[in-house]
């Protein structure tokens, strides 16, 4: 598998290179030189989930790992369900936080670490990344306790759950959390500073696991085939996948998806009050305002790193733009979709009751609706019952780390206050 920098087309990587170096020059993604399509659909779903992946995950990576490989590391890292409940008639959730960190991100975030730990060849990473809540933590888990792997998570201070935090500022060990007294894209910001300092980059073996990471993406990608498998046959042409898009890697898998064949029909942006891409898709103009929080605190960027990729795929004409729209959920309808989806019987959190109120509004006749649920409800479990009136109960991961004490150290949103603390922690300088 060849990938390249989208920032300089120059700079073509290995896939181990590019999990292993994570961005390329000049704070550019890589992505694949091609993107392979897949023989037999329908023989493909057939299958179980991990005997799927490993085939669309071989085909990805090519001959590089070698299929045994791939085989290994899938078969480590999905080693629970992406089940599709039926909401309504014509909607339907695919839930993704059945894992150990009640979220999609579980998914990316183990196959990375399995990735990682095969190909360092035991030499010392740093694993440096920015979270809105969920990447938090499932890095936090797939990481914690790996030989030669240090972990330095940054989170905006006090702009996500409680319980999202106690996830991963509990561990200890090998994993360093930092809250910035800034918002997400600040911590975002700091991790591409950290990428173009050679100091830091080359003295702590950098390495970033945000879905800005190649093999974060890839993994997800199994997923949206997940979905469709479980889906009636006659209705897979028609399908609608919504998702509740922050850092639009979600969005970036599921369109690799459909370029390698799986047969979506199209796909709805749901975004919160941060309607950058929404606005963009009507008017063309690319135009971040300040980032605003809400209460689908995931979601809170305006500068999404990942569009760089779907502007590529689109580019080299693998999709149209048509295949996309945008929808912008302000906080007032998202409480009324969390409440409209309690009627239906299901419980839900404010990420996945958007991308249900937008494709809940938009499907057309005759197709079908999934919208994502990225997160279980209890990670966001005050807003659910305030919004619900309805008691949640903790499930077992979060159950575990309620009462244990937080460890994290507070800084400002000032690089080099970050690099003094990084080599304090790591370097002992």
């Amino acid at each position: 598998m060849q990938l390249v920098n989208l920032k300089d087309a120059s700079e073509q990587v290995s896939f181990a290179q590019a999990v292993k170096q994570g961005l390329g020059r000049n704070q550019g993604l890589f992505f694949p030189t091609e993107i392979p399509a897949l023989d037999d659909i329908d023989g493909l779903l057939a299958l179980p989930f991990a005997e799927r992946s490993i085939k669309i995950l071989s085909s990805l990576i090519g001959s590089e790992l070698g299929e045994d490989m791939v085989a290994e590391i899938v078969n480590t890292a999905f080693t629970f369900p992406a089940p599709v409940a039926q909401v309504t008639d014509n909607v339907y959730s695919l839930e993704l936080f059945h894992g150990p960190t009640l979220a999609f991100k579980d998914f990316g975030g183990r196959f990375m670490a399995q990735c990682l730990s095969r190909i360092s060849d035991g030499n010392p990473i740093t694993i440096l990344t920015a979270t809105s809540g969920d990447t938090g933590a499932a890095v936090a888990h797939a990481f914690h306790g790996l030989d030669n792997i240090n972990v330095v998570i940054l989170f905006p201070k006090g702009k996500i759950s409680p319980l999202q935090q106690k996830l991963f500022t509990t561990l200890g060990d090998n994993i360093h959390t930092v809250a910035i007294e800034s918002d997400f894209d600040a911590c975002q910001a700091l991790v591409k500073q950290s990428f173009d300092d050679p100091d830091v980059r080359e003295g702590l073996h950098l390495n970033s696991a945000n879905s800005i990471n190649i093999s974060r993406l890839l993994a997800q990608v199994c997923y949206y085939f997940e979905a469709v498998a479980q889906l009636p046959a006659e209705k897979r042409d028609q399908v609608v996948f919504s998702v509740p898009s922050g850092n639009f890697g979600n969005l970036t898998a599921g369109m690799i998806a459909k370029t390698m064949g799986l047969p979506i029909k199209r796909f709805i942006a749901a975004t919160n009050l941060n309607d950058t891409v929404p606005r963009y898709l009507k008017t063309g103009e690319w135009a971040p305002n300040a980032t605003v929080a809400t209460m689908s605190n995931a979601m809170d960027v305006s500068q999404p790193n990942n569009w760089p990729r779907i502007e590529a795929l689109i580019e080299r004409g693998y999709l149209d733009k048509s295949v996309i729209r945008g929808e912008s959920v302000d906080e007032e309808y998202t409480q009324l979709a969390m409440r409209q989806l309690l009627k239906e019987g299901y419980t839900s959190e404010p990420h996945a009751a958007i991308a249900y109120r937008a494709v809940s509004h938009d499907l057309e006749p005759g197709e079908i609706g999934v919208f994502l649920g990225t997160a279980h409800p209890a990670k966001f479990r005050e807003t659910v019952e305030n919004v619900l009136g309805t008691p949640l109960s903790l499930p077992q991961p979060l159950a575990d780390c309620a009462n244990k004490e937080s460890l994290e150290a507070e800084l400002p949103a000032d690089y080099e206050a970050l690099k003094a603390h990084m080599f304090a922690l790591l370097k002992g300088e």
